[in-house]
This record gives structure tokens, C-alpha cells and sequence, in this order.
């Protein structure tokens, strides 16, 4: 489905979610509740915060239905709701800091699965492959803000530029060179694993 078919089907079902019937609301979430997660987690890099803040983004846009503007597009509307939630969040847990109780635990299960050869990459591939995406996690989560947003926007969630700049309420110029700047600091954090 090409995107002007989505945002019409958006628009019109936002347009009956103003109306009453509240049943569109579903069809909203069916279309965007996975993209709005994968956002939201890397963002906040937390599973749990972001599938909390997806369900908020959703009642927000329940709760403020009939302040969307039919003329604007509906994705851009969602991801500005989200990434606000995401900002007011990250500001909350820098002044709320959280430590987990939770202890690793080491055991290795004698199910046969455990036992048997594995189709799977070696360990050592694996190993390499998580080590580089906890990398990259890590070195976007490090980056600001502003640059970390349209990083997340423009590559992982493929918004056009204009769209992110709508959704980050800046000009189109502002992402672009956040993005230049994020790209280039990224390459020096990242150097090792390029």
C-alpha cells in the first residue's frame, strides 16, 4: 500500500473516530501500534516504557481526536504525540533514576535443544552481530536529543525529511543537519566497527 493511500485511509479513519465511532481507533492501531513501538524503544531503549508509551500515544489520540487537522498528515500527527511522550519520559527517568533487583541468573537448561546442533550462525558470529547492534544502540542513545530523533526518524522509521521535520515542528534544513551531525559523530563513535 503507497502512502497516499494510507494517509487517505487515515485521514478517513480519523474523521470517523471525530464522528463517535470509536471502533476506528482499532484500525488506527492495527496500521501504526508496531512502527509507534519500534520508535518509542529506540528511543527510550526500554521494552516495557515504550509498549506503556505506545498505549499512551494511542489514548492521546483518542483523547484529542477532534483536534487533528485533516489537511496534515495523520503519521506525522502520531509520531509528534509519541515523541513527546518520549522526551517528557526521558526528562522524568533523569530526575526519577531506577535500579533493577532483577539478578542475571546463569543457569543452562538441560533441554534437548541446548543439547543438540544448532542450524544457527557459529556463537562467535552471533556474538559479533549483538555486540555491534548494542554498539550502534548505544551510540545513538548517547547522541542529543534532536539529533537522536532524527536519526530514528529518517533511517529506522524511513520518514521523509519533511515529515520529520513536521513531526520535530522544524524545517526540513534543521533535520538535515542534525542528520549530518548525528551521521558524523556516529562514524567516530562507531569507527571500530566500521
Amino acid at each position: 500500500m503507497d502512502t497516499t493511500d494510507l494517509d487517505a485511509r487515515d485521514r478517513a479513519d480519523m474523521q470517523k473516530l471525530a464522528g463517535g465511532h470509536d471502533a476506528a481507533l482499532n484500525e488506527l492501531m492495527e496500521r501504526h501500534a508496531e512502527p509507534i513501538f519500534r520508535f518509542l524503544y529506540r528511543m527510550l531503549g526500554n521494552e516495557d516504557d515504550a509498549n506503556d508509551l505506545a498505549q499512551e500515544t494511542f489514548a492521546r489520540v483518542f483523547q484529542h481526536r477532534r483536534k487533528f487537522r485533516p489537511e496534515a498528515r495523520f503519521t506525522t500527527w502520531l509520531y509528534t504525540i509519541a515523541g513527546n511522550l518520549a522526551r517528557n519520559h526521558h526528562r522524568w527517568r533523569s530526575r526519577h533514576p531506577t535500579v533493577s533487583l532483577d539478578s542475571p541468573t546463569d543457569e543452562i537448561s538441560s533441554a534437548p535443544k541446548h543439547v543438540l546442533p544448532s542450524r544457527d550462525p557459529a556463537p562467535d558470529a552471533t556474538a559479533m552481530s549483538v555486540e555491534r547492534a548494542q554498539a550502534v544502540r548505544a551510540a545513538v542513545a548517547a547522541l542529543p536529543p534532536e539529533m537522536r530523533e532524527a536519526i530514528i526518524l529518517c533511517e529506522w522509521e524511513e520518514l521523509s525529511i519533511n515529515d520529520a521535520a513536521n513531526t520535530l515542528q522544524t524545517s526540513a534544513k534543521a533535520v538535515e543537519s542534525r542528520l549530518y551531525r548525528a551521521r558524523k559523530r556516529l562514524g567516530e563513535s562507531l569507527a571500530g566497527w566500521l
